[in-house]
């Protein structure tokens, strides 16, 4: 499969599988260079995070905790959505956690597509993980990075009418009025009045929808709000609070709150109450 390679806020690679086959052919599997530059292993509802060896514990049980509370946004111990979480199982789903770019940099180097696990990887680096970021003016990007893997390698397979990141899905319809039009290639300018204008030539269509609910639901559920927090991405997104999102995107407001999709209705904290997550060996 394309190895695709998208800007580091959004990584998304769809890649071959690797043998692992032991050459001593004694039948024990050997560890592929991917285990072996991502030991450590936390398991969230059958979905991974793999980090390095550097990689901090406390940031990794943080996306490990925040991935918990989307997925099971009302703490009962069980999904919301049994059919997302098994098509994140499906597309073998996994977080993949560095200590920081450079070192991210450093694996994409180091490490072959061969050795890449088959599935959908989202990057996330322990420099742009901080929790509690937003009583200091600073955005936690596990809130992104995480939900970019929920409705990635999740929902766009479980409803692929609706959270689709292709033209005419419910989710790009509604993004195309977001942007003042269908575009396939980023327009220079926007329109005027547009309220979602991205303008990185790197993200194509697809990657647009992804970002797109991303800002939708995390505004939904406030994590855009806070002080200084619309001048740093007005830019990109400007109805950054649940009142303006409700008020102006009413497409994607309507989508993101049907029940259907059991999508989460409360900003996960950190700190998932319905069970105690932890590492365990590399699978």
């Amino acid at each position: 499969m394309k190895l695709h390679i998208l800007p580091p806020f959004i990584l998304f690679l769809l890649l071959g599988a690797c043998s692992g086959s032991d050459e001593s052919g004694n039948g024990v599997q050997a560890a592929s260079a991917f285990d072996t530059l991502f030991p450590k292993h936390i398991d969230v509802f059958g979905v991974s995070i793999r980090g390095t060896a550097g990689t901090s514990d406390d940031k990794m049980l943080h996306a490990a905790n925040v991935m918990a509370e989307y997925l099971d946004n009302d703490a009962d111990g069980m999904p919301d959505n049994a059919l997302v979480v098994r098509m994140l199982q499906e597309n073998n789903a996994t977080l993949i956690m560095t200590i920081d770019f450079d070192e991210l940099d450093a694996v994409r180097a180091e490490i072959g597509v061969g050795d890449m696990p088959e599935g959908v990887l989202q990057d996330q680096n322990a420099a742009e993980t901080r929790p509690g970021g937003a009583a200091n003016g600073v955005f936690d990007a596990t809130f992104e990075e995480v939900l970019h893997l929920i409705t990635h390698g999740g929902y766009a397979h479980a409803y692929p009418d609706a959270f689709g990141e292709e033209p005419g899905t419910l989710l790009a319809n509604a993004m195309d009025k977001a942007r003042g039009g269908r575009f396939m290639q980023i327009p220079d300018p926007y329109p005027e009045g547009a309220w979602y204008s991205y303008d990185d030539q790197t993200c194509d269509y697809g990657c647009m929808a992804a970002e797109y609910i991303y800002w939708g639901l995390t505004s939904l559920l406030g994590a855009q709000d806070f002080p200084g927090r619309l001048e740093q991405i007005d830019n990109e997104w400007r109805l950054n609070t649940p009142e303006l999102f409700e008020e102006r995107d009413p497409d994607l407001f309507a989508l993101l709150t049907d029940p259907e999709y059991a999508l989460p209705t409360r900003l996960p904290t950190g700190n998932y109450t319905a069970g105690e997550l932890g590492f365990s060996g590399a699978p």
